[in-house]
């Protein structure tokens, strides 16, 4: 585990690594950054400059990192989590769409509950160190990631599935009236990632098939950040979520 706290001073070495001379032999040797870890906490990421922020598009997406003249291939399981400040907020700046794509879901966390408050305080405020459990072995976990490959996808639901991110970039050809409110739609990467989730959801819930109602359960998660709207939509209060929820209305369930 890695934690790198984003600001607007660092450097893409910071994360990567860098080239360290030796005098002595006159050689230069590899220091490798935080990322070289299997769960990186990339804290505050939009507090970073986009220079910064394209450091990791090698590492999100090919699981490797280069520097200088050298490639270095990251451990597997390699996971970026990664918490992000309103873009409204001072001081943050808004991260480039290649590098939101590479995420496969985002979440958004409001606050908590006022049970949830209680609970926050009693775990902070006795002065004591915070006992965490060990849950998973690295073994387990990419067993479980080879199961979720297995999990059976109908060719129905991957229809469903590519019908669902092409309303997003050809939403008149489904009966939506919402081509104004679209700027960009998803990617491919948002069928590829809505298909993988939908099989690790059905895995979850002890099936080894994925249904319709699987998809919808991860739409919006997987979707909500691979839609880029136009002013019109941001104008009238339009967020991506109301996008995906008329098109999950519109597009035949199988």
């Amino acid at each position: 585990f890695s934690r790198i706290q984003f600001t607007p001073d660092l450097l893409p070495a910071d994360l990567l690594g860098t080239r360290v001379y030796n005098q002595a032999t006159g050689e230069f040797s590899t220091k490798k950054g935080p990322i070289f870890t299997n769960l990186l906490l990339a804290d505050e990421i939009n507090r970073a400059p986009a220079k910064v922020q394209s450091a990791l598009l090698e590492v999100m997406q090919e699981k490797q990192a280069t520097i200088g003249p050298d490639t270095f291939k990251l451990t597997e399981p390699f996971l970026v989590m990664a918490t992000q400040n309103p873009i409204e907020s001072e001081g943050t700046y808004r991260l480039p769409e290649a590098q939101v794509d590479r995420f496969m879901l985002k979440v958004k966390i409001g606050y908590p509950s006022k049970e949830e408050e209680l609970s926050i305080i009693d775990l902070m405020t006795t002065g004591k160190d915070i006992k965490t459990s060990h849950v998973a072995e690295v073994s387990e976990i990419l067993a479980c990631r080879s199961l979720v490959d297995e999990v059976y996808v109908d060719e129905k639901v991957k229809r469903y599935i590519v019908d669902i991110v092409f309303a997003t970039r050809e939403p008149e050809t489904y009966g939506l009236d919402i081509r104004s409110m679209i700027e960009f739609g998803a990617s491919p990467r948002a069928s590829i990632f809505l298909t993988t989730a939908a099989k690790a959801e059905a895995m979850m819930r002890g099936r080894a098939f994925v249904t319709p109602d699987d998809v919808k359960e991860m739409a919006s998660d997987v979707l909500r950040h691979r839609l880029t709207l136009t002013y019109e939509a941001e104008a009238d209060d339009f967020t991506p979520e109301h996008i995906i929820a008329k098109i999950l209305g519109k597009v035949p369930t199988p």
